[in-house]
C-alpha cells in the first residue's frame, strides 16, 4: 500500500511557497549562537504545503467535524462570531505593554467580563489573569494561604479534598503547600458529610470541592459542608470544571462558596486548541478581593468619562501571568456572554442537562449505571459488564473511532472502576446524540456476541491498535532525515 510522503521527503531545491520582497531596512546578522552550519529544512511549493496541512487536519478529531463527549471537558462548539470578533484589529494588533490610554477598549472589555463572570456565579470580584483552570487553582489556594497567614492562623496547613472532585486539585494544592485530606464519597456520590464533620479542626486551610462533581452529580449536601468547614474556620473553593451546568440556575456565590474559578475554554466556549490558550479567572468574595493577583482592572467614572486602569491589590499574591491574561480568549467569551444574554446562559445549562440525562436513559440498560440518579451536564457508566466478557473500556474507546464519534473520558474519575465519563454538551443535536448512542449499543452487542471485533479496534482509522506501552517508552517526535526510506513505499 502507498503511504503518502511527507512533507519533508517532497522538498527539492529551488521550490518555494512564498517570496518576500527586497527589506527596506538594512540586513542584520544573526546572533553567533543562534546559526547552524545547516538545516535541514524542506525546500516546497505552497501546495505542497496547503496539501499537507489539509490532509493532517482531516486526519484529526475536532468538534467541527463531530460530537465530543469528552466527560468533564465540556467540549462545546466554539461559534465562528467568536473568532470573527477576537481577530478585529483592534484586539488582535493589541500588545500587553502598551500605555493604558492607548488600550481603553480593551481594558473595558476586561472590565466588563470581570463585571458579568462576578454577577453570573455571585462573587464580588473577578481577575482574569490566569491562563488556564489549573492555574485558577493555584491563585485560589494561594489566596487561601495568603488570608490565613495574614490573620495568623500559621497551623492551618490542611486542604479536604473530596475524591470526587477536579483530578487536578489535590496536586494544586500541595504546589500551594497544603497537605491533602481526600474526603470519601457517600453511598449517592455526594462528599461523604460524616467525614467532613470528622475531619476538619483548627489545622483546616479550607476544602476545594467541585460541585457539580465529576460523577456528573450536584452534591445534596453542598450547604451542609459549606458551614461545617466555615464553622471550623476554612474557606471553601470551588472548582468551576463543571458550571457550565448550572449556569443562570445556581450562583456559587449565593451557596456561601468563596472563591471559584472559570474555564473560559469549557462553559464560555473559548477554543481548547492543542490544550491552549486557555483561561481560568478567579472569583472571591469581597473581603479576599485585595488578595487577588495583581495588577487588576478598576474603573473611574461613568459612561463616556470613564477611564480604566491597572492598580495593585493591597495584599496581593503578586502577578502569576507573565502579562495579563489570555486576551483573545477574553474577547471570545465577552463576545458568547454577549450573544446569548441571560436567558441564554440558562437555557445553556438547560439543555446541557437535557442532554446527559436523555442519553443517560438511552445507555443505562446496557452499560452499568454508577449512580442511578439524575445526572447534571454529564454521567458516568463503568464497563464492568463488557470486562466480564473480555472488554475492556479502552477497546470500547477504540472501537469507538470506526464511526467517526471521538471517545468519552475512560478511566476517570479514578473512584470509578472502568469508567465511562461522557458529556454530550447543550450543543449537540437529538440527531447526533442518538447517533452516538446507537454506536454505544452496537458496540454493548459486539461486546457480548462478537468481542474481538472491539479488542482488536480501530479498524478503518489510518493507524490501528498501537503498541501503547511501545510508544510511551520509545518516543518517536521528530522525522528524521537519516532514517527516512528512500521512497515513501509500505508493504501490506
Amino acid at each position: 500500500m502507498a503511504v503518502e510522503p511527507l512533507i519533508y521527503e517532497l522538498g527539492r531545491p529551488g521550490r518555494r511557497a512564498i517570496r518576500f520582497p527586497a527589506p527596506e531596512v538594512p540586513e542584520t546578522d544573526l546572533p553567533e549562537e543562534l546559526m547552524r552550519d545547516e538545516l535541514a529544512w524542506p525546500e516546497v511549493s505552497e501546495i505542497d504545503v496547503i496539501r499537507h496541512f489539509t490532509r493532517l487536519s482531516q486526519k484529526n478529531a475536532a468538534i467541527d467535524l463531530n460530537m465530543y463527549p469528552l466527560g468533564s471537558c465540556t467540549m462545546k462548539y466554539n461559534p465562528k462570531i467568536n473568532e470573527a470578533v477576537a481577530r478585529y484589529p483592534g484586539f488582535a494588533r493589541l500588545h500587553p505593554y502598551q500605555p493604558e490610554e492607548t488600550v481603553q477598549g480593551a481594558l473595558e472589555l476586561m472590565y466588563e467580563l470581570q463585571e458579568m463572570l462576578g454577577e453570573i456565579s455571585g462573587f464580588n470580584a473577578v481577575t482574569l489573569q490566569p491562563a488556564a483552570g489549573a492555574h485558577g487553582e493555584l491563585t485560589g489556594c494561594l489566596i487561601i494561604h495568603a488570608y490565613h497567614r495574614e490573620r495568623g492562623d500559621e497551623m492551618r496547613t490542611k486542604m479536604l479534598i473530596p475524591d470526587s472532585a477536579h483530578g487536578t486539585n489535590p496536586a494544586t494544592a500541595r504546589m500551594a503547600g497544603f497537605s491533602v485530606i481526600t474526603v470519601p464519597s457517600d453511598e449517592r456520590g455526594n462528599c461523604d458529610i460524616d467525614k467532613v464533620r470528622e475531619l476538619v479542626g483548627p489545622d483546616t486551610a479550607g476544602i476545594m470541592i467541585t460541585n457539580p462533581n465529576t460523577l456528573g452529580l450536584w452534591d445534596e449536601h453542598i450547604h451542609e459542608v459549606i458551614d461545617v468547614v466555615h464553622e471550623a474556620g476554612g474557606l471553601v473553593y470551588n472548582d468551576g470544571a463543571n458550571f457550565n451546568a448550572i449556569l443562570g440556575i445556581a450562583r456559587p456565590g449565593d451557596l456561601g462558596v468563596d472563591i471559584m474559578h472559570y474555564n473560559l475554554h469549557k462553559t464560555f466556549s473559548t477554543p481548547h486548541g492543542g490544550g491552549g490558550p486557555g483561561s481560568g479567572p478567579v472569583g472571591v468574595r469581597a473581603d479576599l478581593i485585595e488578595y487577588l493577583p495583581g495588577p487588576h482592572i478598576r474603573k473611574e467614572g461613568e459612561g463616556a468619562d470613564a477611564v480604566y486602569s491597572w492598580y495593585q491589590p493591597e495584599k496581593s499574591i503578586g502577578r502569576l501571568h507573565s502579562f495579563n491574561g489570555n486576551f483573545g480568549m477574553h474577547v471570545r467569551a465577552y463576545t458568547y456572554i454577549r450573544m446569548h444574554g441571560a436567558e441564554g446562559l440558562r437555557q445553556i445549562s438547560e439543555d446541557a442537562v437535557l442532554n446527559a440525562n436523555y442519553l443517560m436513559a438511552l445507555l443505562a440498560d446496557r452499560f452499568d449505571l454508577q449512580y442511578d440518579r439524575t445526572c447534571m451536564h454529564e454521567f458516568v457508566l463503568n464497563g464492568m459488564r463488557q470486562k466480564k466478557q473480555g472488554v475492556r473500556t479502552v477497546d470500547m474507546a477504540k472501537r469507538m473511532l470506526d464511526f467517526g464519534v471521538h471517545p468519552p473520558t475512560t478511566y476517570f474519575p479514578l473512584i470509578v472502576s472502568e469508567a465511562l465519563m461522557i458529556e454530550p454538551t447543550e450543543t449537540e443535536s437529538k440527531e447526533s446524540v442518538d447517533y452516538f448512542a446507537n454506536v454505544m449499543l452496537r458496540i454493548a452487542d459486539e461486546a457480548e456476541n462478537t468481542p474481538e471485533v472491539v479488542t482488536s479496534a480501530p479498524h478503518t482509522t489510518e493507524y490501528k491498535r498501537l503498541d501503547e506501552v511501545g510508544a510511551n517508552r520509545t518516543l518517536n517526535l521528530r522525522w528524521d532525515a537519516e532514517r527516512a526510506p528512500a521512497e515513501a513505499v509500505a508493504a501490506d
